[in-house]
């Protein structure tokens, strides 16, 4: 689980939106993709691929897998051998993950939809405030799923980090569905919570940030194994664990669970707690996932790319920033934009030093402690209440 009080270290070296491309596919991806039904042009361009790129690593040799040939990118391993392990740590991520499976229906919304109907209820500002912030995460998730199927998985040779690939994708579809749920509970008009990052300027101006990382591991014509391609792999899963899942959905976060501790709309706020502790995971394996790529290449972490990477992650605070200035215009819920300028600063900075960076704000401090214990949800709730939120599904719990 991340928190701000763990220690910051490298991992361990044990050894879009409405236009989706034509699924690019190599053969060490095919059995990843078999489910998915291709219409008879995608099919065809994924078989070219296949015969073009010649990587089909299951038939390169009849030897067993060994540990020393499996690599994060790159590699030369069979992918559809899970064992023997090389990356433990992401095995143990997986487990984790498939150990706290929840679904958005278990959460009552009763409260929440008394309270939205009330007219005296919420505030304008509380109003605009869940709006807005519904606008940016209901394809926030769809954004991130793509990223995953479509492009990171086929570049990422390492099977227990596939593994993860695919729990969190579906993870991805269960916030989706959690934000669906919350429309549909509240009766909101659907096409403008839908539309938003279409049509709300602070919204969509993250969104087109983030497309052009998606659509260069997207594009079916886009294969690793050079230095260039290998730092447009690094840099846009920098994109995704550190600004996109590590950045861009704290003040969304902030705001949904402040009004959870005044009592207001507590179903939302129970859906955005597991919701923090997903996301949470999915930018901790991201990171650890960055960091083994930077001992395994580390001709990639080059000083131009560092700094074009700071210079990522100041655009990227300058715009969540305009998203919280847009969101709240005035104080509310004891918030006020201004005081989420420190915090996405210091988000920032435990973000960048986490894969290798200086600080990038130095001395900033955390406006909002009470989300440390947030993001660690291992606490009592009354059962009476509310479901338990440490929540392990039962192959997972310990009897003795």
């Amino acid at each position: 689980m991340l928190s701000w009080d763990e220690p910051i270290s490298a991992a361990p070296v044990r050894p879009v939106p409405t236009r989706t491309p034509g699924l690019p596919v190599d053969a060490a991806s095919a059995p990843a993709i078999a489910e998915i039904a291709l219409s008879p042009v995608a099919f065809s361009q994924a078989a070219s691929d296949v015969r073009r790129h010649g990587r089909s690593q299951s038939s390169q040799s009849t030897r067993r897998v060994r540990v020393e040939d499996k690599r994060i990118i790159n590699g030369g391993a069979d992918v559809n051998q899970l064992v023997p392990f090389k990356y433990k740590w992401a095995w143990d991520k997986y487990l984790a993950t498939c150990a706290n499976h929840w679904m958005p229906q278990e959460i009552a919304m009763s409260r929440d939809i008394a309270l939205w109907k009330n007219p005296a209820g919420l505030t304008e500002d509380e109003r605009r405030l869940v709006k807005r912030n519904l606008g940016f995460f209901v394809t926030a998730d769809s954004l991130a799923a793509n990223n995953i199927v479509l492009g990171t998985y086929r570049h990422i040779t390492a099977p227990e980090c596939r593994q993860f690939l695919l729990r969190q994708a579906f993870e991805e579809a269960i916030h989706t569905h959690a934000y669906q749920y919350i429309v549909e509970s509240l009766g909101l008009d659907e096409g403008e919570i839908f539309n938003a990052y279409h049509e709300i300027e602070s919204i969509r101006a993250k969104d087109e940030f983030l497309i052009p990382f998606i659509d260069t591991l997207t594009d079916p014509a886009f294969v690793t194994g050079t230095p260039e391609n290998d730092r447009k792999l690094l840099r846009s899963l920098i994109v995704f664990a550190c600004l996109m899942e590590g950045l861009f959905f704290y003040v969304g976060f902030v705001q949904i669970l402040a009004l959870g501790r005044q009592n207001k709309m507590t179903g939302a706020a129970e859906q955005y707690q597991y919701i923090l502790r997903d996301e949470s995971m999915h930018c901790n394996f991201g990171i650890d996932l960055i960091n083994q790529i930077k001992l395994e290449n580390p001709h990639l972490w080059t000083p131009q790319f560092r700094d074009e990477v700071r210079d990522l992650f100041h655009r990227a605070v300058e715009l969540e920033y305009a998203y919280a200035e847009d969101t709240m215009p005035r104080g509310v819920l004891g918030l006020n934009a201004p005081m989420f300028k420190g915090y996405l600063r210091f988000v920032a900075n435990r973000r960048a030093q986490q894969i290798g960076l200086d600080p990038l704000f130095p001395q900033e401090e955390n406006p909002f402690p009470w989300m440390s214990e947030m993001i660690d949800l291992k606490k009592e709730r009354n059962f009476f209440e509310t479901r338990v939120i440490e929540y392990q599904t039962g192959g997972a719990l310990a009897w003795d």
